[in-house]
């Protein structure tokens, strides 16, 4: 179990902050596989005390999915501690600040891992927001903004005197991006020198990497990124794997549900147009490896309603049944023959 704050979670297993992806669909299916802990895509914090409608839609949430943080960006610290009162008001369980984000259009504004290059400004957004957050108060930082300059800990040090419950390391720096390999020694080296807990992020693409972190670095958390987009059953899989438990791979019928279960979701959250957009992308990561998956693909690109995506999904996995010597129900006959 970890604890942040006076915040207990289930486990120590943490969805990391992805633009376009953690949005409540993905979350909640995250969370139904194992995940102690989501947290929503990067919120502008100008844009909320701005009272833009487009960024209120990123703190829609569900009881489902608690406890839920929610992850704020901004250079300003006034901005930044009206924006945490926002979101705390929009029943968030824990504030995450963005001191990582390595995307230009970010940078460019100051935030994200540019906060990484004024330690002034990290202790000044910290100290606000703390100061009106009820709530566990997180961090997420990069082992630096590069090389030779001042790194995670010097940072980390800061934040932790601030009154940050937690902290996040991604042990890239923000110059790579996510090239190159996460360094898992600075992680260790953070974890040494900080009381708080100390979460690892970076590289998580199997079960066993997950295990490996926390015993290589000590860290009391592991957050998961890309490596769950396409594969939410990374979350299960790393559960089993910590129990004694061999992890399993999804049978196609798990596969196939997830799949349409987060098109029915999306299509809530966006209706069926935009979620069929949405979930073209996706379907790359969720079909790979399996046989045709780029023919399916293929097909999946005009349809823009869900009974045809059922029909799709129904043709394409009763064929990957067939071939193995499967049965499959198809959905229709799972839902019945009227609108699902």
């Amino acid at each position: 179990m970890l604890q942040i704050g006076a915040l207990k979670l289930k486990n120590r297993l943490i969805m990391a902050p992805m633009s376009g992806i953690t949005n409540l669909p993905f979350r909640l299916i995250v969370k139904r596989l194992g995940a102690g802990l989501v947290t929503t895509e990067m919120i502008s914090a100008m844009g909320l005390t701005k009272n833009h409608e487009k960024t209120f839609r990123y703190l829609q949430s569900s009881q489902e999915e608690k406890p839920l943080s929610v992850q704020i960006f901004g250079y300003d610290p006034n901005v930044m501690a009206e924006a945490t009162e926002m979101v705390v008001d929009a029943s968030a369980d824990i504030v995450d600040i963005n001191m990582g984000c390595p995307a230009r259009k970010i940078l460019k504004t100051g935030a994200g891992g540019a906060l990484l290059r004024a330690p002034d400004k990290v202790r000044d957004i910290v100290s606000a927001v703390r100061r009106v957050c009820p709530v566990p108060l997180t961090v997420k930082i990069r082992a630096g903004w590069s090389p030779g300059q001042p790194g995670a800990c010097e940072t980390a040090k800061i934040i932790e005197e601030c009154g940050a419950d937690a902290i996040t390391i991604h042990p890239r720096f923000v110059t790579q991006g996510f090239s190159g390999k996460a360094d898992w020694k600075i992680l260790k080296e953070v974890k040494t020198q900080l009381k708080i807990p100390v979460i690892g992020n970076g590289d998580v693409s199997d079960p066993s990497l997950a295990l490996e972190m926390r015993k290589e670095t000590g860290c009391d958390g592991v957050m998961i990124g890309r490596g769950a987009i396409g594969n939410p059953w990374l979350f299960k899989q790393i559960l089993d794997l910590d129990n004694g438990f061999k992890p399993s791979l999804p049978e196609l019928s798990d596969r196939r549900a997830i799949i349409i279960e987060h098109f029915r979701l999306l299509s809530d959250l966006l209706g069926e147009k935009r979620a069929s957009k949405a979930m073209r992308g996706l379907l790359l990561r969720y079909t790979k490896g399996l046989p045709h998956s780029s023919r399916f693909r293929g097909s999946f690109t005009g349809i823009n309603d869900f009974n045809t995506m059922i029909s799709a999904m129904d043709n394409y996995f009763g064929t990957l049944s067939r071939d193995r010597g499967l049965r499959v129900d198809s959905e229709r006959e799972r839902l019945g023959a009227g609108e699902p």
